[in-house]
């Protein structure tokens, strides 16, 4: 049973929001609808609560070195002002986490955490901390997020505050009418866009003056629903679902965000000697080629009448009008063009492995 709610509460229950329990929080899943929110962000815009994320700040001298051996990606490349994509490993390589790591300054780091894994964060985190030099802090009690997606994203931002536009995987810190923010551009719809970080007592003023300035825009208050069809179509994964301490980011095909080259990190061995193995597993995504009910997670996938693997994601893309989804397949299956089956409600559906994303830029 969902017992946290954020700080938006009550602004979702205004606005006629479905609450579900989403890792323990209450949390919109749709306002107006997913299909007519998704395609608000692909055309227009759309306005997402992330306060349910947790926010970890990590200071001091040896704050730098001390993330570089818990996180894969590299942490040393970042310069005051960027923010990269990076994973959280067990021992056996597993994914604990997925996650941004923004450096705010030479000696302090922002990272956003899955919601539902806030707790096992912390407490991981806190087990490896190795001493004087390193200040670990959960501020997510603290902060309230917004996410600002879509083609009209850009503008909106110039409207609401007046200042240039930070680049992809930058981060600022302003303050506008006395509110600080830490705003970012990174995002998980594919689309143009920006996160909004600031003090969780000014949530309802930011979240309506948003959609307030971006009325004539078209602007939409968007919920889980849309926010995990618009993610599918670019094939990000959903830690829980896609990552998973069973799984290792080689496997999910997320090689790019894991440096083997750096000395020394928490689940680096276990990498190097799966890579000298042979990734036995690949995440690879899947297109329904006939119409039929929508795939989900958990459907059973096919080869010659044998079941290889399950879904661990699905849907139906609102853009693209067909069933979507994702697999962790043998390796030896999960090539582009390969046919395979979906089990749904006891029938069989035809599908192939695709290339990703599934949604391209026209």
């Amino acid at each position: 049973m969902a017992s946290k709610t954020t700080p938006l509460y009550t602004e979702h229950l205004r606005l006629g929001a479905k609450m579900i329990d989403f890792g323990g929080w209450l949390m919109p899943v749709q306002y107006s609808g997913i299909v007519d929110e998704h395609l608000a962000v692909r055309g227009n815009a759309g306005l997402f609560d992330i306060s349910h994320m947790g926010q970890f700040v990590a200071s001091g001298p040896r704050a730098g070195a001390w993330l570089n051996r818990l996180l894969t990606n590299d942490i040393g490349r970042l310069t005051p002002g960027h923010g990269h994509y990076t994973f959280l490993l067990n021992e056996k390589g597993g994914v604990i986490d997925d996650l941004i790591v923004y450096r705010l300054r030479e000696e302090e780091f922002l990272l956003i955490v899955n919601a539902a894994k806030v707790e096992e964060d912390l407490a991981w985190m806190q087990g490896l901390l190795d001493g004087a030099g390193v200040e670990l802090t959960d501020r997510s009690a603290h902060y309230a997020g917004l996410a600002l997606q879509g083609p009209k994203a850009p503008r909106l931002f110039d409207e609401l505050f007046q200042i240039s536009r930070p680049g992809r995987n930058e981060v600022r810190q302003v303050t506008r009418d006395g509110v600080p923010f830490v705003i970012a551009c990174t995002g998980y719809t594919g689309e143009e866009g920006y996160e909004f970080f600031f003090p969780a007592t000014e949530a309802a003023a930011q979240w309506n003056r948003i959609l307030e300035c971006g009325a004539q825009a078209g602007i939409k208050p968007c919920g889980l629903g849309a926010r995990d069809t618009l993610r599918l179509e670019m094939c990000y994964p959903l830690n829980g679902s896609d990552l998973s301490p069973a799984h290792t980011p080689l496997e999910a095909g997320l090689s790019i965000f894991v440096d083997l080259n750096k000395p020394d990190f928490v689940g680096r061995e276990a990498l190097l000697e799966q890579r000298e193995k042979g990734i036995p597993y690949r995440l690879a995504p899947i297109k329904m080629t006939e119409k039929g009910p929508p795939p989900r997670s958990h459907y059973p996938v096919l080869k010659d009448g044998r079941q290889v693997a399950e879904l661990s994601s699905g849907t139906l893309s609102p853009s693209l009008g067909f069933g979507i989804g994702m697999a962790y397949l043998p390796a030896e299956l999960a090539r582009i063009g390969e046919e395979l089956e979906i089990e749904i409600r006891g029938r069989r559906f035809p599908g192939t492995v695709e290339r990703k994303p599934f949604r391209r830029p026209v």
